[in-house]
């Protein structure tokens, strides 16, 4: 193990990466800045007076220099199909905990079924999905079963005011497409299905002052992966507001572009996550702004849950199972706005 400051962040360059190292040394840490683009990690390590250490997925050589002394590593380099085996072999041979900001489907549910096992074995800590998508509705539905043992089914919808993609976002998700063909995935009755009928056309209504707003049913995400990794629900399903979802669908959509000084977007979300046992239903309900400066805030504190034994599980496990949910979201103040209503 290296110093308990040092951490590297592989992909630190890219638009969620910045967010990452800036929330890392707010906080104390010393962030080591890594990804395969020499020219953008040098710009970045002369801007932050940090060290750079050029790697690329397919060279382990590079990726265990990169990792050299480090406490830990945040992966933000998608798209994480390519990026997330590599960099937890080195999180591996390197003896660190490793946490990726995965919003990639197909990339956690990797995670889970390649890594357990031995990361279970060699007592490794590894928490995917650690972001927006995957870790922050997972939480949320965590902290809404309360005593529960298990659940019938568990609902999270997405209510964005827009979403302008970034580059990243873009990239992934057409390597998702590629990988899925001309299927989408759907998780129900404990097991996934692979679809090729359209998601339904809904309504959702959101708790005041956003109200009832036209939603796409099904819009699986990562959280569809985290929930049911750990918590007894047959059914697990997204749901994502109408005008969001044609705006990361359209290729004319433009960037998040900064509207304050810390380079957050002027976007605001909420995520309703509702669980239902019989004709009983709990809530967990967050409001923000912008769901990738969130994302930092969120896998920072994992990390400093992790490095400092604030853990409920070894091996790969999602936020809700490794960290105490609760206590994780009252910690994410001011970054996010909770509501339990059970």
């Amino acid at each position: 193990m290296g110093s308990d400051r040092q951490v590297a962040v592989f992909g630190a360059y890219g638009h969620t990466g910045r967010f990452v190292v800036a929330e890392l040394l707010k906080r104390g840490y010393t962030p080591v800045l890594s990804g395969r683009d020499a020219d953008k990690l040098k710009a970045l390590a002369h801007e932050a007076g940090l060290e750079a250490r050029v790697a690329s997925a397919d060279d382990p050589g590079a990726l265990d220099r990169a990792l050299a002394g480090t406490s830990a590593v945040i992966n933000c380099a998608g798209p994480f199909a390519f990026t997330t085996a590599p960099v937890i072999e080195a999180a591996l041979r390197a003896r660190i905990p490793y946490l990726d900001v995965a919003a990639e489907i197909e990339a956690n549910l990797d995670t889970f079924a390649h890594f357990a096992d031995r990361a279970r074995e060699a007592g490794a800590l590894i928490v995917p999905a650690m972001a927006f998508f995957g870790g922050l509705g997972d939480l949320l539905a965590t902290a809404a079963m309360g005593d529960w043992t298990e659940a019938d089914s568990a609902d999270v919808a997405y209510g964005l005011s827009h979403w302008h993609p970034t580059a990243g976002t873009r990239l992934s998700g057409a390597v998702s497409r590629e990988r899925r063909g001309d299927h989408r995935l759907r998780y129900t009755g404990g097991q996934w299905e692979r679809r090729t009928d359209a998601p339904p056309m809904l309504e959702w209504s959101f708790p005041e002052p956003m109200g009832s707003r036209p939603v796409i049913g099904e819009f699986t995400m990562a959280d569809v992966v985290t929930i049911p990794s750990h918590l007894s629900i047959p059914d697990v399903t997204t749901y994502m507001t109408a005008e969001a979802a044609r705006d990361v669908a359209s290729p004319d959509t433009p960037a998040p572009a900064a509207a304050d000084g810390s380079g957050r977007s002027d976007q605001t979300f909420l995520i309703d996550a509702v669980v239902r046992s019989g004709e009983t239903v709990r809530r967990a309900v967050a409001r923000g702004q912008d769901i990738y400066a969130v994302t930092a805030p969120l896998v920072v504190e994992a990390l400093a849950r992790v490095l400092d034994g604030r853990t409920h599980a070894v091996g790969v496990a999602s936020a809700g199972q490794m960290f105490d949910a609760p206590d994780f979201l009252r910690a994410l103040s001011p970054h996010v706005t909770l509501e339990l209503c059970p």
